[in-house]
């Protein structure tokens, strides 16, 4: 019986030993750990740095677009603007791609802790399972034969105090297998929103570098409509003043003329059709919003009255709604070209710089069906004086007044 009980004796104090030991090499890793995560920090904090360099020098260039905006309409303060534009947009580039970078380097150091934590949890488990098949395999030493086995009173109650010990540091190390795991559950979270994080800025990188291209298309036509003349460049904008003022007359005109001019059965077909504005293109960026104030004509022709939509020259042309076709504005050449659609509910949408037309005037079109191809590359057919790249313009009028598309887009 002796020997059953210094069995259990020795198994406690190898119970001890090897938690001790256990705790000991996690400290060793845990300090190579934070050292790289340390390092991690450092170039986190040097990230962060120079995002905000970066962010103090687009303010710069904002506010010399502002100030070039105030100055009289010439070709020097509009090709100002755009070069403080394009400056502002290769700064966006690379605060993004800093960005970027700094969110790696984030979910790298989660992934660290990660990695660490999912080791400790496998270690500890594997430890406390043994440890615990070794107590437990044991045959069980009564109360009784514990005292009668030691010398003395003093000696028992010793040996009780080790197997409560033991116990006691096997509960803690649960207690800490169950903080770990909750750890490593918020770590999860974590990466799945960096992750996410990621995809959003790589999406906005790209949107930015198209933007580049827009800013120096538009830098580059101007250039050679005006062959750097001013006299040429004040052509330019009569021009586009005309073709704009032209386009919104037309526009009005014609949802008046074919609203009063509908029968009552094409009234009624009209008013119990879905009049639910869908995307045009396929849903994709917004390069200008709806009286965006950093419109570059905006001096020139006026409050943006619509949204621009980033889609490639050629990109296929849907009705946003059921309706029927007021207005085609195409004849092939470089002028202005749109398509116009009335709706149920007093709405209408119109579709610019169109570089083909499949509908007519007086012709009912569905929700979703083709009604022509997409342009707005300068110089191309459809795109009219002034375009900053390949988009579609896309107006939604409610009772012959331009009103935000994004207030009835899904």
């Amino acid at each position: 019986m002796k020997n059953k009980y210094l069995k259990l004796v020795f198994i406690i104090f190898l119970v001890l030993f090897a938690i001790t030991a256990l705790k000991s090499s996690s400290a060793i890793v845990d300090v190579e750990i934070d050292q790289e995560i340390e390092d991690l920090n450092l170039k986190i904090k040097n990230q962060k740095k120079q995002i905000e360099t970066l962010q103090a020098r687009q303010k710069e260039y904002q506010a010399q677009i502002e100030a070039n905006r105030n100055d009289q309409i010439n070709l020097n303060g509009q090709l100002a603007i755009i070069e403080n534009r394009l400056g502002k947009t290769q700064l966006d580039i690379e605060e993004t791609n800093l960005e970027i970078d700094k969110i790696s380097l984030e979910i790298r150091k989660v992934e660290i802790d990660t990695e660490n934590l999912t080791s400790k949890i496998e270690s500890q488990k594997k430890h406390i399972s043994n440890l615990l098949r070794l107590v437990y395999k044991q045959e069980q030493v009564t109360a009784l034969e514990a005292l009668l086995l030691n010398n003395s009173l003093s000696d028992f109650l010793n040996q009780i105090k080790y197997l409560e010990d033991a116990n006691n540091q096997i509960g803690e190390s649960v207690k800490e297998l169950k903080q770990q795991k909750e750890q490593l559950d918020k770590n999860r979270e974590t990466l799945n929103e960096k992750s996410k994080e990621m995809t959003d800025l790589k999406t906005k990188l790209e949107e930015k570098k198209d933007s580049l291209i827009y800013e120096q298309d538009n830098k580059s036509n101007i250039l050679e409509e005006t062959r750097l003349s001013e006299k040429a460049f004040q052509a330019l904008l009569s021009k586009a003043r005309i073709e704009q003022n032209q386009a919104q007359a037309e526009i009005a005109n014609a949802e008046n003329l074919i609203r009063q001019k509908m029968s009552q059965k094409d009234k009624d077909r009209l008013n119990n059709s879905d009049s639910t504005i869908g995307w045009p293109v396929n849903k994709n960026y917004i390069t200008t919003s709806f009286h965006d104030p950093d419109y570059p004509y905006r001096k020139i022709i006026g409050e943006h009255p619509a949204v621009d939509i980033r889609a490639a020259q050629g990109s296929t042309l849907y009705a946003a709604a059921d309706g029927y076709v007021a207005k085609v504005k195409y004849d092939g050449s470089k002028a202005y070209a749109y398509i116009m659609i009335i709706h149920g509910d007093n709405l209408a949408t119109v579709y610019g710089h169109v570089s083909a037309t499949y509908v007519s005037v007086d012709q009912y079109v569905t929700r979703g069906q083709v009604i022509g191809k997409t342009g707005g590359t300068p110089g191309t057919t459809g795109t009219g004086s002034f375009s900053s790249g390949p988009h579609l313009h896309f107006e939604v009028r409610k009772n012959g007044l331009p009103v935000n598309p994004l207030n009835y887009l899904p």
